[in-house]
């Protein structure tokens, strides 16, 4: 269970002050919890069953194993921070699935960005059970994208409709931009919908009277 909704985020490395100093730079994230670290290659399996982490920071580098051989069996997203950089080593980790790799050592800004990166890319393939080829583009793009997500926008009208939404003060329906903007009700739907999906706004559910559920937007910080 994760009450507060954080994604809970597992560090694995040998060097015991390392590991901590890692996941303190993860607890300093918001939306971002550190679980208690692993330091043996042989208990990453149990602790990823146990604990059920929605991120791996892990290093290539650990007693009776590699992190490397890990990430080809574990089913779970992954970061690998290490200071190895041989090519080999880079793309073996690439090859078997890793997310992201980080150089130790590295600026926790560093790894703050990648985490919040990291965030927006689960919100948007968590905004649909379904995703067309732009959608699948852009989660792959944040990922690499660094700090600059929130309110970005990649076109005049979204622009527009992130603009409306912010005017608001409050989560907006679609006909309250659909005016705002200028534009009829489907387009701002369609716009709103890839706003979300990008990881600019959010998406609400209210239920009125009638039992109908109302979408309502807010921009995502």
């Amino acid at each position: 269970m994760n009450p507060t909704n954080d994604l809970r985020v597992l560090v694995v490395d040998d060097d015991f002050r390392v590991a901590a100093l890692h996941a303190r730079y993860v607890d300093e994230v918001p939306g971002f919890t550190a679980l208690p670290p692993v330091h043996d290659a042989r208990m990453v399996p149990r602790a990823v069953a146990e604990e059920k982490p929605d991120l791996l920071l892990l290093d290539v580098y650990l007693p009776q194993g590699s992190g490397l051989d890990l990430l080809a069996t574990l089913d779970v997203d992954a970061f690998v921070l290490s200071a190895a950089t041989e090519v080999d080593a880079v793309r073996t980790a690439i090859r078997r699935g890793a997310l992201g790799y980080l150089v130790k050592p590295f600026d926790p800004k560093v790894l703050a960005t990648r985490l919040r990166s990291y965030a927006r890319y689960r919100r948007q393939l968590d905004s649909a059970t379904v995703l067309d080829q732009g959608a699948i583009d852009r989660a792959q793009r944040t990922l690499l994208a660094g700090d600059e997500g929130g309110a970005v926008a990649a076109t005049p009208t979204e622009q527009a409709v992130l603009a409306a939404v912010a005017a608001t003060g409050e989560p907006a329906t679609v006909m309250q931009v659909a005016s705002a903007v200028g534009i009829s009700r489907a387009t701002a739907q369609r716009y709103l919908a890839t706003l979300v999906q990008a990881g600019s706004l959010r998406l609400e559910l209210t239920y009125g009277s009638r039992g109908r559920p109302e979408h309502r937007y807010l921009v995502q910080h």
